[in-house]
């Protein structure tokens, strides 16, 4: 959605100051700050902390698991099959019971699940007790990441969405940046003590942090702007004044309970399998980054010797993740500021096109694939603007945008399980006979789905959102009225209504909750 997509000039501004929606008054900035430092903080470091928990398998089996559970086949690959399981069946009912229980409830309770499960991997004695546990744990992930993404697409605007979203999906690659030292830090620290060996006690250290970090989460967490968490104690009646008012400005609605009507309007429209696509395509493609340490493993001087060392294949990958950290941030900023999500997505694939190109023809310089692998970093960026726009899509339909998140993931999920070793099979690393090809064409079906998606927001989704908007506009003026005559009814003269600088009325003290 463009800039110059804006709403008619009969339309109702609650607060005239901020006709360009950038300009905030002094209220409102408090009330997003408090907003950022609470909510945006906690699913931050909530994101964080659940990579933490997925990565430390890894961790653990090279640091001693292997060889204290007898671990010489392909178990490593089977825990993470057996966390994906977990991962695609819980996914869809997990996001559809977050809209009929509170998300601090339920997203609190399930990370204190999946914290507890984590502190079980310690005490493991064979490979089939991981097995089970790792299933449960991807069940009660399942629901962190895109939940967060739809409580974040409720509560901020579509000049502040992108960004924010942008931050939290930012905490993947700064764990990834993070997880290896501090899991190194716990094992030659804790090694031996009490008995117990290293990797069990990353185990030990990863569930207490995250059981920390969810009770947290039932005071962090505000849950819908119509109906707020009494236990979040720093969200006031007031500042539920100011989130319902930001939301009719936008002309947005509060989510109700998944049902089967959203279900039938989710498989009805073009945007949901346009947006699977998309996600799944974005992601596939860009997954040979996984594989950069194996490219430099592969790199020899004349002599034979490697051309990095043991501490540099781990050291040199960093400086992609930052790129990505980076390029996340850069791309929300534009896509919220400029308000163009297309754009960004074009100009984010247009970056993959000429790296994948370069990979696939394979036989150029060394630095021409130092670019290309670098370049594919800034690429891993676009999920936060897929939502954003999705978001911008779907106003008024904040349970048809929970229910695409969670089937855009498991898509990718399913979708992702059979053709990662396909495309990118290890005994052809690091030069991918058909994965390189494979990833230029996903670019480039990006896109076509990209042009064809704005297209389609042009010619249908905007006017149809158009009208949703008048309606919308309508229902406020006609509480606007009813207000007016409760106003005017001395019995009730206690509801009062001001008037700003301009001179315009706006209503302060208005109970309102706008429904479909």
């Amino acid at each position: 959605m463009d800039r110059n997509d804006q709403a008619p000039a009969s339309a109702v501004q609650l607060d005239p100051q901020a006709h360009d929606g950038h300009v905030k008054s002094a209220e409102e900035k408090r009330y997003l700050r408090k907003l950022d430092l609470c909510l945006l903080t906690f699913t931050c470091i909530s994101q964080l902390i659940k990579y933490l928990d997925q990565q430390n398998i890894n961790f653990a089996y090279t640091s001693g698991m292997k060889e204290s559970l007898n671990l010489y086949g392909n178990e490593l690959n089977y825990f993470t099959t057996y966390f994906n399981v977990g991962y695609c069946i819980f996914l869809v009912p997990s996001q559809i019971m977050i809209t009929r229980f509170k998300p601090a409830i339920w997203l609190s309770c399930l990370e204190l699940i999946w914290g507890a499960l984590t502190l079980g991997l310690a005490g493991v004695k064979n490979h089939k007790q991981v097995y089970a546990i790792r299933a449960f744990i991807g069940a009660a992930e399942s629901s962190a990441y895109p939940g967060a993404v739809a409580l974040l697409m409720t509560w901020y605007t579509p000049l502040e969405m992108a960004k924010r979203i942008g931050f939290y999906h930012s905490c993947q690659p700064i764990g990834s940046m993070v997880a290896g030292g501090l899991q190194a830090a716990i094992l030659k620290s804790l090694d031996g003590s009490h008995g117990l060996e290293g990797w069990r006690w990353t185990f030990i250290i990863n569930g207490i942090m995250t059981i920390v970090i969810a009770a947290l989460g039932f005071f962090m967490i505000p849950d819908f702007p119509d109906r707020p968490n009494k236990l979040a104690f720093w969200f006031t009646a007031h500042d539920k004044r100011i989130a319902e008012d930001r939301l009719l400005r936008w002309r947005r609605v509060a989510p109700d309970a998944i049902n089967w009507r959203t279900a039938k309007k989710a498989a009805s429209t073009i945007i949901t399998p346009a947006l699977m696509w998309l996600y799944t395509a974005s992601l596939i493609a860009v997954a040979a980054v996984s594989y950069f340490n194996l490219f430099l493993k592969s790199l020899k001087h004349a002599d034979g010797t490697a051309v990095w060392s043991a501490e540099a294949l781990s050291a040199v990958p960093m400086v992609g993740y930052t790129i990505q950290i980076l390029s996340t941030w850069f791309f929300a900023f534009c896509s919220d500021y400029f308000r163009t999500r297309w754009l960004c997505l074009l100009a984010i694939a247009c970056i993959g096109i000429p790296s994948a190109t370069i990979l696939t023809i394979w036989n150029v310089s060394t630095a021409a694939k130092y670019y290309a692998f670098f370049a594919l970093y800034a690429t891993n960026t676009g999920a936060p603007i897929i939502w954003s726009w999705m978001s911008d899509m779907l106003p008024t339909e904040p349970e048809q945008r929970t229910l695409t998140i969670s089937i855009c993931i498991s898509f990718y999920y399913a979708i992702n399980a059979w053709s990662n070793p396909l495309i990118y099979p290890a005994k052809e690393a690091p030069h991918y006979k058909h994965g390189w090809g494979v990833s230029l064409g996903l670019y480039c079906s990006v896109v076509c789905i990209i042009l064809a998606l704005r297209t389609y927001d042009i010619k249908v989704i905007r006017p149809r959102n158009y009208r949703a908007r008048l309606a919308l506009e309508q229902e406020y003026l006609e509480s606007v009225s009813a207000a007016q005559a409760v106003l005017n009814d001395e019995e009730f003269g206690a509801s009062t209504l001001d008037k700003d600088k301009q001179g315009t009325t706006v209503v302060s003290v208005l109970e309102h909750n706008i429904t479909k």
